[in-house]
């Protein structure tokens, strides 16, 4: 069967019903790509966080996520048999909130809990010249996996998105062997390069050429 992310809830409750990803969308309004995603913490696919909510409860409902199952996968107490039966009125209310939690504890924490970024580098004093850097929803980012850690370009790549930059291609790099991750630049776009190294707490690498300044390309390594 195929590997999946281990912390995933949505993958776990889908293996234990026997299910591939095609059966799984088969029971739902969804595509095999927008399950692919949920199950891979790729919710930037999706439009807005409430889009990527709301197909998750979708796909939990036509799992049939109980209750008590859906307390588990969040990592909740498991109430005893009496208290689950006295309590089982409200059980499919209980299951979507759980699985709901459960999904923004594991798969929207970068967009709807993002980490404060530590301080950016203390910046030369501006010029009155100084042209002013480009708003982050201009600016592509492209994010490779130049490691061995699964999902690491992806992980990259919500933080990212969650920080109001545009996502370009998320996949791995040509080779797996970068030590460090670093954001790269084309000519003329180390500024917004520094930036976006600031927010995430790494550093920068000049690229050879480019025509693009407003494309920034993150290479994430084994640090």
């Amino acid at each position: 069967m195929e590997a999946h992310v281990a912390s995933s809830p949505l993958v776990t409750a889908r293996l234990r019903r026997r299910l591939s990803l095609e059966e799984a969308a088969a029971l739902t309004s969804l595509d095999v790509d927008e399950i692919r995603s949920l199950e891979e913490s790729r919710t930037y696919r999706f439009q807005t966080a409430t889009d990527a909510i709301a197909a998750t409860v979708v796909y939990a409902s036509a799992l049939g996520i109980t209750d008590r199952e859906a307390r588990e996968l969040a990592g909740l107490p498991v109430e005893s048999v009496l208290e689950r039966w006295s309590l089982r009125r409200w059980a499919i209310v209980l299951g979507f909130v759980a699985v709901v939690a459960a999904f923004m504890i594991f798969v929207l924490r970068p967009q709807l809990l993002p980490v404060e970024p530590p301080p950016a580098p203390a910046a030369p004093a501006a010029t009155p010249t100084a042209a002013p850097l480009a708003e982050r929803w201009e600016i592509q980012v492209d994010v490779y996996n130049g490691s061995r850690r699964g999902n690491a370009a992806s992980s990259i790549a919500n933080e990212v998105a969650g920080l109001a930059y545009r996502i370009g291609d998320v996949r791995n790099a040509d080779r797996r062997t970068y030590t460090e991750t670093s954001v790269y630049y084309p000519p003329g776009g180390e500024a917004i390069a520094r930036r976006l190294a600031g927010e995430l707490g790494v550093g920068v690498t000049a690229l050879p050429g480019g025509d693009d300044p407003n494309r920034l390309v993150v290479i994430v390594g084994r640090s």
